[in-house]
């Protein structure tokens, strides 16, 4: 194989990986040479979530979440019934 077939088939893969992802000629480059010289390339930020909050405030006063047995204890006992001590 000649090195002008090499560069032609080189050149139809990378114009059909930017037509797949949507871009340039020279993203599918770029990140070819930086995978290359050993670094990621650049991804795209996370998408924004919005996190869904019911009731007002937030704020439990008489709940310490510190301890997680006291949170947990109220459920277990209206689950399983009181504990034996």
């Amino acid at each position: 194989m000649t090195a002008s077939k090499i560069i032609h088939r080189l050149l139809a893969n990378l114009k059909r990986r930017a037509s797949q992802i949507g871009s340039t000629l020279s993203k599918p480059i770029e990140d070819s040479v930086r995978l290359l010289l050993g670094r990621q390339p650049a991804k795209e930020p996370p998408e924004v979530f919005e996190l869904l909050t019911f009731g007002a405030g937030g704020h439990i006063p008489t709940q310490s979440l510190d301890k997680t047995g006291a949170l947990l204890e109220p459920e277990d006992i209206e689950r399983d019934g009181p504990r034996d001590r």
